[in-house]
């Protein structure tokens, strides 16, 4: 038996019997933390120094915060109300100061008594909440907070160090009740068992773990916080490229038939009747990907590139060479509307060698089969045959292409278009599809910094398409703020109606449907004071496309498209809009995928600030597709200094999605990576920054392929075992094992 685990005992205690059962209720329901070990790795978000003040300029909005900072005054209004209609109403509000801005914090009712007692001017304390603006003001309702005393015991005790950790908290759980349950269970760092193989941390001159721990909960300086993170940044990048590493070894290990085209065949002629040359780029990527294809084990491959980079010829390419090569080709896409996309395109592509055995087809030609989920019973079972026979070299379809029911006859390569809507189910059930694995390629138009791409796609090999093809329209991109200048927005609507005078098309996009049931439980509540100085609701698809065709786009053929319309409705707008009989179409963000109309010119996002940066790149990449240049418009309210309003400039400022990928990793801070889509991957991280840490995310892939290679089992590491472990719980297995 391992004497190990018996260390560990303390650090498992569930935090019930540590803290008590209210406290870990509300930490394992608001912050996900079970065990002491869970509360020793919730690292402080930042550190006020006793004497400083939080520099109250850069507070992020709608978010909830900690600040420390000083009383400059107070002042108590009474005021009538429904509920005090004889000017009973009493409204405390503080203004504290960090130097130079200032913060407005409001209290209502009862509430006022105790914070007018105690927040006198001069008085220093930690506050927080969540920063609203309300008249133009940054402002906390109701803020929790914490007076600062340099009296005595407790005081003493706390705030023993000058640097006061600020925790990730919730509304639930300030900041520095979390500090406090932190100090409870700190003594069991001393056992915490350490992932990293002491060759390593000797050789990079990193603390022990137990010491890492004590230095980033109680700092006496600022050189310990960095010693402290350094270390435990390596073992979060070292402990996920093992996984990464194990994974991509076990891969190796798998055998899948090499596939190499034919000089003379299918692939050839298609190059042949291109009737351009590929870029730089495109050979590049090209020659990676036959490069893998003639192995034998299975290519494993993610494909990033700009919308209209040219990613669906890269694949084809591809995929002609497997056919080349006597096996099939398989291309899912997430939706039947995109599928039905690439099928006409690939055809058209491909001409006379897209008709393999019907009359005028050419000599090398194959047959390229749409499978979809709705196609007439006649139609799938002849579809179904091709696959079984292989007379079908290419077949494009949905996810229902990948059913228990479905037979190839030999597949050898699957292409996925936008992985990350792309369950990990599917991708493992593909796995079973062919006599030995296919070889995977998987497309995506998001695009990913590389740091994210060795983390959460760590298990594919990366390759970039990043030039544009000839022959796209330059964007142009402005934001358009409705509440400082209301007559941008009146110019907005007309440059819509100049578009559309000129033969073109255009799109709205809004946040909300419009049609959702108020939540009757919601309802039913009385609304808060925070509530009441909330924002309005976001703009909505119904709702605007209405005022749109009574107002400023009057007498122009206006349609809807949502998500909840019935899938045959949600086809035929997009093909009335497609056929050009529809000049503006008021939509939620499911045209973010895949629609393609060259003549839509003009793209009016409402409530941009609603939006992530990466997603208001996709949306606009639905413009300028054609030769006519492209305009996109980000109407937003938000106040000009506020973050979002900075987030949208630089929307505006750059077409470069890799460019903005980073900022929109910057802005979302320790938010996860890509989105919950990914299942497992939402991300582990604690201390990494994915963006700041590049260097140490590339050593750490590189040491731990070392150490895979020496040792696959790690048996030799029984501290790094037990920490893989813990990182990939159950579900997160499961994701890497199929990923």
């Amino acid at each position: 038996m391992d004497p190990v685990p018996a260390l560990e005992e303390s650090l498992k205690q569930p935090l019930k019997s540590v803290l008590g059962p209210a406290t870990a209720k509300v930490m394992a329901e608001h912050l996900g933390l079970h065990t002491a070990g869970d509360l020793l790795h919730h690292y402080p978000r930042r550190y006020e120094e006793r004497g400083q003040l939080t520099h109250l300029a850069d507070l992020p909005m709608d978010e909830h915060v900690t600040v420390v900072a000083q009383v400059a005054d107070a002042r108590l209004h009474t005021f009538a109300s429904a509920k005090a209609p004889r000017g009973k109403g009493q409204r405390l509000e503080v203004t504290i100061t960090d130097g130079s801005g200032r913060l407005q914090l409001v209290f209502f009712g009862a509430g006022v008594h105790k914070p007018h007692k105690e927040l006198l001017p001069g008085t220093r304390a930690m506050f927080a909440g969540k920063v609203s603006v309300f008249n133009r003001r940054l402002q906390l309702a109701h803020p929790a907070y914490e007076l600062l005393r340099g009296d005595g015991e407790e005081a003493v005790e706390t705030w023993a160090g000058a640097l006061i950790p600020i925790y990730p908290a919730t509304a639930k759980l300030e900041s520095w009740k979390i500090g406090k349950a932190v100090q409870t269970v700190l003594p069991s760092a001393r056992e915490a068992l350490d992932p990293l193989p002491d060759s390593l941390r000797e050789g990079r001159g990193l603390l022990p773990l137990p010491e890492a721990l004590l230095k980033i909960h109680r700092p006496h300086t600022k050189a310990d916080i960095a010693d402290a993170r350094a270390r435990l940044k390596w073992d979060e990048a070292f402990v996920l490229q093992v996984a990464l590493a194990r994974r991509r070894h076990a891969d190796t290990q798998l055998p899948a038939v090499p596939r190499v085209p034919r000089p003379d065949g299918i692939l050839a002629a298609f190059d042949g009747r291109l009737p351009f040359t590929l870029t730089e780029g495109q050979r590049k990527v090209s020659k990676e990907i036959f490069d893998d294809l003639a192995t034998d084990h299975p290519m494993h491959r993610l494909l990033q590139g700009e919308v209209g980079s040219g990613k669906t010829l890269v694949a084809l390419r591809a995929m002609l060479a497997v056919v080349d090569a006597g096996g099939q080709a398989a291309m899912l896409a997430p939706t039947e509307v995109l599928a039905q996309q690439h099928h006409r395109s690939i055809t058209e592509m491909m001409g006379e060698l897209a008709e393999g055995g019907m009359l005028g087809g050419a000599e090398h030609a194959t047959k390229v089969t749409l499978l979809t989920g709705s196609m007439g019973a006649a139609a799938r079972r002849h579809a179904l045959l091709d696959l079984a026979t292989g007379e079908a070299g290419v077949v494009i379809g949905t996810h229902a292409l990948i059913e228990d029911r479905i037979q190839f006859h030999d597949l050898g390569l699957v292409v996925v278009d936008e992985q990350h809507r792309f369950g990990v189910e599917q991708r493992d059930a593909l796995r079973g599809k062919g006599k030995q694995p296919p070889h995977l390629l998987v497309m995506t138009a998001t695009p990913i910094p590389r740091t994210v791409a060795m983390t959460v796609f760590g298990d594919l090999e990366t390759s970039v398409l990043d030039q544009l093809p000839a022959g796209r329209s330059p964007i142009a991109s402005h934001v358009v703020p409705a509440a400082d200048k209301p007559h941008f927005l009146a110019r907005a609507w007309e440059r819509v109606r100049e578009e559309v005078e000129n033969g073109h098309q255009a799109y709205v996009v809004c946040p909300r449907i419009g049609d959702e049931e108020d939540d009757p439980k919601k309802a039913g509540k009385k609304k808060s004071p925070e509530d009441e100085a909330e924002k309005r609701p976001p703009l909505a698809v119904l709702d605007v496309a209405g005022q749109l065709a009574e107002g400023p786009l009057k007498g122009l053929r206006v349609e809807v498209l949502h998500g909840r319309m019935h899938p045959d409705d949600k086809d035929a707008v997009m093909r009335r809009f497609a056929a050009g009989e529809t000049d503006v179409l008021v939509a939620t963000t499911v045209i973010e995928v895949g629609v393609n109309v060259p003549n839509a010119t003009a793209m009016v996002i409402m409530d941009a600030d609603r939006f992530g940066v990466s997603q208001l790149h996709q949306l606009r990449g639905r413009v300028g597709r054609g030769s006519a240049p492209g305009l996109c418009l980000l109407v937003s309210e938000m106040p000009e200094a506020s973050p979002a309003r900075q987030r949208l400039n630089a929307v505006a400022a750059t077409l470069d999605g890799f460019e903005l990928s980073r900022i929109d990793l910057e802005q979302r801070r320790e938010g996860d990576v890509l989105g919950q889509a990914q299942s497992g991957a939402r991300s582990s991280l604690r201390v990494l920054a994915v963006i700041e840490d590049e260097e140490v995310i590339a050593e750490a892939r590189q040491e731990a392929a070392a150490v895979v290679a020496a040792d696959p089992e790690l048996e030799r590491l029984p501290g790094l075992r037990t920490a893989l472990d813990a990182l990939l719980d159950e579900e997160r297995e499961q994701y890497l094992e199929k990923g």
